[in-house]
Parts: structure tokens; sequence; C-alpha cells
């Protein structure tokens, strides 16, 4: 790291005054960049925000939210599906594929995730767009942090905070809107009438919000984001990382562009430390390759522009791999570990996405009355007993038709003229079975019920069951 951002912590001699156990913070500022990396941030900033404040609005059918997770009703919206706590299966699946994607992209391409599409990173840029909106460029800010308190940095201050409240409360009401209906919610919230769940979840993410993105920043990166801890493990050295290259740059110094640099024996690095300056958690990437590094690539942006205005080569800073730099061997993206992910990974895509459309929201339980094997009915015929658990899982009500098929001349008794289930609502239905004595070969049968919606063709399902009877004499 550069002198600067080094926190050095003495070694105290016995006797001696004992230093503070933290170092205070060095508030950074990072300087405005503008280049190829910086108007990519700029697209995934719009597009994950655009996703984020914009999906809970969007209507699916019957003026049922697209996305919603309805934790009262128990259930997960999600355009023309509907799951309930029984698919936990396709949420575990969601989680692992997310992890895994997480995995290759990160051995891949290292920490795009962060420097691109990671929460702390997006909103971080909004808050510090809204900063230099108002407080000016990077110079400005440091000035205005250092003069006294006078009309102008009050105004300025209040500004911002105003602004960043604002957009902080907007912000926990779009994610409270994600799990009670937000036109619902848009009602309430100004005639205070929301609940006091939703009254408390708005306040604490909008804080949470605040917190992070407008104070602590580049402090969630480096001490609180876990990821930064455990990325090495997915690193080798054909992993794409932001890098400086030594051997061209070094050594340093600053010079004017007329001069040639081989001819006073230095390298293209100029030492505009304004690589440092860019760099929204203060790091120096010339001191080489650190956890800190959320590989936004605003330095590359940066430096890339100084070279052209040297008559330099650009890419003194660039993406590469630790082999490429080092001159061993090209870029290699192809080997094991990117294989593996890869092979993992495509198989739990199709497997997610074919049980997903071959899912059937109906589910069919069937419990046999344990307190008797089998009776006998006046007519003489042998009958079993059942309890069966309905659970419609689809978004509208239906009715349903039920039979059952196993043994010749099977007979099936319950009471009632139709079966109805609500969307979402479990119902038991008791039934009987009834065959001849003579139609059953075996003491247990197998046979299956057959529930069909009278609506749906697709909502069929079938779940088997035992029958019993009498020992047959031999």
């Amino acid at each position: 790291m550069s002198a600067k951002s080094q926190r050095v912590i003495p070694v105290v001699a016995a006797g001696a005054i004992e230093p503070e156990l933290y170092a205070k913070r060095e508030q950074v500022y990072p300087r405005e960049v503008h280049g190829v990396f910086a108007r990519w941030r700029l697209l995934m900033v719009a597009l994950t925000l655009g996703i984020y404040y914009g999906l809970p609005w969007i209507n699916w059918g019957e003026g049922r939210q697209a996305f919603l997770i309805d934790l009262p009703g128990r259930k997960f919206n999600l355009f023309f599906w509907t799951f309930w706590p029984q698919d936990l299966f396709y949420l575990t699946a969601i989680l692992i594929i997310s992890a895994l994607s997480l995995f290759l992209f990160t051995a891949v391409a290292g920490r795009l995730w962060c420097g691109y599409t990671c929460p702390q990173t997006v909103w971080t840029e909004v808050f510090l767009w809204i900063e230099r909106r108002i407080e000016g460029d990077r110079p400005r800010q440091i000035r205005l942090a250092a003069s006294p308190w006078n009309a102008e940095r009050i105004f300025k201050k209040g500004a911002k905070h105003f602004v960043w409240m604002a957009f902080a409360g907007w912000t926990g009401f779009t994610f409270v809107g994600y799990f009670t209906p937000i036109h619902e919610l848009a009602a309430a919230v100004p005639t205070v009438a929301a609940g006091p769940w939703e009254t408390f979840w708005i306040l604490f993410y909008s804080l949470a919000t605040y917190g992070n993105a407008g104070f602590l920043r580049e402090q969630v990166c480096i001490y609180m984001c876990p990821y930064a801890r455990f990325q090495s493990v997915m690193f080798d050295r054909d992993t794409l990382v932001i890098s400086y290259d030594g051997a061209r740059g070094e050594p340093r110094a600053a010079r004017r562009r007329t001069e040639d640099p081989k001819a006073r024996g230095l390298g293209d690095c100029i030492d505009c430390t304004l690589c440092v300056q860019v760099c929204p958690t203060g790091i120096d990437i010339r001191d080489g390759l650190q956890y800190q590094c959320i590989a936004c690539g605003a330095c590359i942006d940066v430096c890339d522009t100084v070279m052209e205005k040297m008559n330099y080569p650009k890419g003194l800073i660039r993406y590469t791999t630790q082999n490429e730099l080092d001159g061993a061997k090209p870029r290699r993206i192809v080997r094991p570990r990117v294989l593996v992910y890869s092979a993992i990974l495509g198989m739990l895509t199709v497997a997610l996405i074919v049980a997903v459309l071959l899912r059937v929201p109906l589910q069919l339980d069937v419990i046999r009355d344990r307190n008797s094997l089998y009776r006998e009915t006046p007519e003489g015929l042998i009958e079993n007993v059942y309890t069966l658990k309905i659970l419609n899982m689809d978004a509208r009500a239906h009715r349903f038709t039920l039979r059952a098929e196993g043994i010749e001349d099977l007979r099936l008794v319950r009471d009632g003229a139709s079966i109805a289930a609500g969307a979402g609502e479990v119902i038991e239905v008791p039934v009987r079975l009834q065959a001849e004595e003579d139609e059953l070969e075996h003491r247990s049968s197998r046979v299956q019920f057959i529930l069909q919606s009278e609506d749906d063709s697709r909502l069929r399902v079938r779940e088997q069951a035992r029958f019993l009877g009498p020992e047959r004499e031999r």
C-alpha cells in the first residue's frame, strides 16, 4: 500500500505509553473518472437499480404482483409461477447455482461481482454521484471538509444528507414492497397506516443503506465483507486481475511530456497518483494485488488517459493474469477448476429448468387409516379407509375429480359431489375403497389415486397406496 494508506502501530516498550488500539479512519474521496470501465459500471448501476426499483411495480395476470414474497400467505409469486413452502427445493437449487456462478466468475475474471454488481458498490456509486453534484469534485470536497462550519458548509452538507436520506427511504420502501404488495404499501405510507412490521423494515433498510453507502463505504468491503477474505481460494495464476506492470512502469518519477524517459532511465509511470485518487477503497494498485481491490477498473481508465496524454502505450495498469504479467505463458481460460465449476453449474441449471417446467402445482398425500387393516361391508366387499390431503399450489382455485385404479372393479366411495380447493389451500378428503374379495390376488395390493383438475388439464397427479385384504387360502 502507499505510505498514505499504511497504518503502522509501533511496538511499545515496557513502561511506555500504550498506542491507540484502532487507527483513525482516513476519509477516502474518490476522484471522478471517465472511460470504458466507468461506462460499464454506469450501465450496471442503471441495470441493477432499474430492476430493483421497477420489478415490484410489475403486475402479472389478474392484478397479481409479478414478484412478491408473501410471508403471511406463505407463498412466492414469480411471474406466472407461485411457489409454496413445499417448493423449498427450488430455492435451495437457486442458492447453490448462485454460489457456483460466483465461484466460476471469480476463478475466471476475479472480483467482477464486487466491482460492478455488488449492492454495496452499486449504492455507493449513487451516493458518490449525489455527493459530487452537491459538494463538487474531489478537491472541493476535501476543501469543504477542512473548512470551518459556515453557511456554505452547513447548506451543502445538509442538502447532501437530505438527498441521501430521501434516496435511502425510497430504497427501504422498495425493499418492503417485495414482501408486502407495493401498491397497498404506497397507499398506506403517506397516511402513516403501514403496519408495525412494514414500518420497522422500511426504517431499518433505509438506515442500513444510508449508513453503508453514505458513511462506511469502503470499510464494508475491507473489514465486513467475507468474500474479500476467501476469494484467494478461488484465485490461481490464470485468474484475471487488475495489475500494475512494474517491469514497464518502474522506476517511476514525474517528468515533462517532451522528455525521453529512457534517457533518464525511467519507466512509464509518471507518479501522478491519479490511480490512488480514483480508487474507491483508497489503495495503491502499484503495490501489487491486494484483497481490498474490488476490480472496478477505475485505475485502468485514469491510467490509460494519462498514458494517452503522454503518448505512451496504454495498459500500464490493466486486466491481466499473473502468468501473463510474468511472461510465463499466455492467458489460459480453460483449465481444470473452470471446467469443474462449469460442468456442475451447467448440470444444476439444466436440472432446475427442467424441474420448474415439469412442475405440477398440485400435491396429493394419501394417509391410510391405521386403526384397522380392513373391514367387510354388509354387501360382502373388502373396504379400506383413507384420508387424502390435497394441496392446490396454483395461483387460483380449482375443482377436482378423483378416481382410483389398480384392482378390477375397484369402487371409490366418498361424501360430497365435488372436491374444491382454493389457491394455496390444503383440504382433507376422507375416502373409502371397496373391492370384491375374489379380485384380491394378494393380501396387500397396490392401488393408485388419480386427482385431475376439471378446468386445467396440466393439474393431474397420481399417488400410490396399499389396499389390504384377508389372507387367501392356498
